[in-house]
């Protein structure tokens, strides 16, 4: 073969694949000579409930604290340190879970953050914080990114159980009273401006703006 011959063996190859592809199409849009139109309609609905059913089920069993914990990364660190908060154990005895936290509760948030976890799936893999000390070289890094998320979505996780408006400021103490009356309730600051660190362990804070 020379390497004159190539462009034609290319351009061959490239109308062989758009035949097939064409004729695909014809045979994918051809009534079924087979199977009545109500048939494959049913069967097509049908195929849809399955699928659909089986997507969210596989979506809620990834937004359970077990499947959260379920890699020592996760489980050795920051679950561990959750333990010793009061959003795990408080008089009240009602405790926030992983999901709860860092997981939108609104469907198409829901699905973009999932998006956003494969670079997570990503990380297990090659082992970026398989160490603890590993996970406290990137613990600055990996908080960031969740304070981001909380300041751009006005902490909406925080939110869904504590509401400015059912606050009673009366019951706080006098620094909490004055800080959401001044911050919180005038919308010039969100709950994560304040609370970094209200369950886990903060990073080495140095250099974080408005830090001190």
């Amino acid at each position: 073969m020379t390497t004159a011959d190539e462009p034609n063996i290319k351009r061959g190859f490239i109308l062989r694949c758009w035949d097939f592809a064409r004729e695909l199409w014809q045979v994918l849009i051809r009534p079924s000579s087979v199977f009545g139109l109500g048939v494959l309609v049913l069967a097509g609905f049908a195929a849809g409930v399955i699928f659909w059913g089986g997507f969210n089920t596989a979506l809620e069993l990834t937004n359970t604290e077990k499947f959260c914990t379920g890699c020592h990364e996760m489980k050795d660190n920051v679950f561990a340190e959750l333990k010793s908060t009061i959003h795990f154990t408080n008089r009240s005895g009602v405790r926030a879970t992983c999901p709860d936290c860092h997981v939108p509760h609104n469907w198409t948030d829901k699905i973009a953050r999932k998006m956003q976890a494969s670079k997570e799936v990503w990380g297990k893999i090659f082992g970026t914080i398989d160490t603890r000390e590993k996970f406290n070289d990137h613990r600055l890094e990996l908080a960031a990114h969740e304070w981001a998320r909380f300041k751009a979505n006005d902490s909406l996780e925080c939110r869904n159980c504590h509401s400015a408006d059912s606050m009673d400021i009366t019951k706080q103490s006098p620094r909490a009273s004055v800080a959401h009356q001044r911050f919180l309730f005038t919308k010039e600051k969100t709950c994560i401006d304040c609370h970094k660190g209200i369950a886990h362990h903060l990073p080495d804070m140095r250099g974080v703006p408005g830090w001190q």
